[in-house]
């Protein structure tokens, strides 16, 4: 069986950790003045998404501050090491930056380890929290009902398909899966007309992190039932639910796309830079048949990017992932998203907010949407008719929001979704079969709930 955790990648972890504690050393106290705010930084150092919006950002603010400075600290790492280096840096008023960007699924365990802030008192305040949707605020509460962040964005997922391959292949430019297997079906069709193109993709593992368990394995999982309840976690009786049959099933799929040669090979599947590689290689040079992949894509593709593809409206297909068999409603999707929120420990938690007020602004929370290729969280903004047409695909993603599902974002969710991963991998690699895979998840996740589990 492969082993998923090695003593070098503890080794450079620790090491990259050291890094991130030096970088914010002397604590985001050390200057009354100045609001420290912390981000994830491209590894790929060609896009350049937010920082050069956060640059913006800073010149308007301390054009509106006087005598008040903005520090931004970029975190440059890959999603998994982003959140270990992260929650580093939170332990400590000597090393808290005063404003942190948080993914969704992170926040109710930052929430529950008291690393972060209750925003409550400022947003009372302020008038522009009435245009934010439900659904995103929600996705920043913690469990004792008091909101730790303010969202700069959602997010939707499908399937992308390359207009060329299809082609070349004789599937149609208007592709429109109703099941799994017309998603197994057309990938067997890339792979035996179009040699040399890598038929599917669907990211697995844990060098994939969140990207596996979300864009991977979730749409699956959730597209197993009726919709009508959450497959992973069930709130009536606040547990985790075991590896049932559409868990099973999910696997099945992700074990067939590995063992059928229709997805990249497992050696690329499982390096963490490969979500790079999608969106900056195979899809623009067509080397890719179909991504199940989000709505962001575009933003690496956008003039300035590094990787600029004006054509890709053109060239790339866009389709809804279909549930398991076309049972209603008949689409998947998954959303998440990112918060801004302010450390407990931070020394200017005051100048924080007056920092993420500029930042959304209704002109400002537009201008990251388009740039970010995100889905607006602000009523206003998405009925702006100027967004609606700032970006190809927008429509498209927007329209996937009344078929979308969140996670179960609780204080144990990210140990579930590490246990998610190890189950892929395992049928990815081939060490493990299906069956394997969900008994070692059922064990995985007693483990990380401390017991609290039923059956399906």
């Amino acid at each position: 069986m492969r082993p998923f955790v090695r003593l070098a990648s503890l080794v450079t972890l620790t090491a990259l950790v050291s890094t991130a504690l030096t970088a914010c050393s002397g604590g985001s106290g050390s200057d009354p003045d100045t609001v420290k705010v912390s981000f994830k930084q491209s590894t790929d150092n060609s896009v350049k998404v937010m920082d050069t919006y956060l640059d913006g950002i800073k010149k308007e603010f301390e054009q509106a501050h006087p005598g008040k400075k903005v520090e931004l600290v970029p975190i440059k790492a890959p999603d998994s090491e982003y959140y270990t280096k992260l929650q580093q840096m939170l332990r400590s008023p000597k090393t808290a930056p005063d404003l942190v960007y948080e993914d969704t699924f992170l926040i109710n365990s930052d929430i529950a380890s008291g690393y972060l802030k209750p925003l409550d008192p400022y947003l009372a305040k302020w008038r522009d929290w009435e245009n934010f949707i439900d659904t995103a605020k929600a996705a920043a509460k913690g469990e004792d009902g008091r909101t730790y962040g303010v969202p700069d964005g959602t997010d939707t997922r499908g399937l992308w398909f390359s207009k060329d391959v299809f082609a070349r292949a004789g599937l149609p430019a208007d592709w429109q899966p109703r099941t799994w297997d017309d998603v197994l079906s057309a990938a067997r069709t890339i792979k035996e007309k179009v040699p040399g193109v890598t038929p599917l993709n669907v990211y697995t593992g844990k060098p994939a992190g969140e990207a596996a368990t979300m864009q991977g394995f979730q749409m699956l999982l959730y597209g197993t039932g009726d919709g009508s309840a959450d497959p992973l976690y069930d709130k009536a009786s606040k547990k985790w639910i075991t590896a049932g049959k559409g868990f099973e099933d999910a696997l099945g799929f992700v074990e067939t796309v590995y063992r059928e040669k229709l997805g990249p090979e497992v050696s690329d599947a499982l390096d963490p830079n490969f979500a790079t590689a999608v969106r900056g290689e195979l899809l623009p040079r067509g080397r890719l048949g179909i991504a199940l992949d989000g709505s962001w894509l575009p933003q690496d593709w956008l003039e300035g990017s590094g990787h600029e593809w004006p054509e890709w409206s053109k060239e790339l297909g866009l389709a809804a992932m279909p549930t398991q068999h076309g049972q209603a409603p008949g689409k998947v999707s998954m959303s998440g998203g990112w918060t801004w929120a302010i450390p407990a420990k931070a020394a200017n938690p005051d100048l924080a907010f007056e920092f993420i007020k500029t930042m959304q602004t209704k002109a400002n929370a537009q201008k990251w949407y388009v740039a970010n290729s995100g889905i607006a969280v602000r009523e206003d903004v998405a009925a702006d008719p100027a967004y609606v047409r700032a970006q190809p695909g927008l429509a498209f993603f927007t329209g996937l929001v009344a078929h979308t599902h969140y996670r179960p974002a609780y204080p144990a969710y990210p140990k579930v979704s590490v246990a998610i991963q190890e189950a892929m991998e395992g049928v990815t690699t081939g060490d493990m079969s299906v069956e394997e895979a969900a008994r070692g998840y059922d064990e995985a996740l007693k483990e990380a709930t401390d017991g609290q589990v039923i059956g399906e």
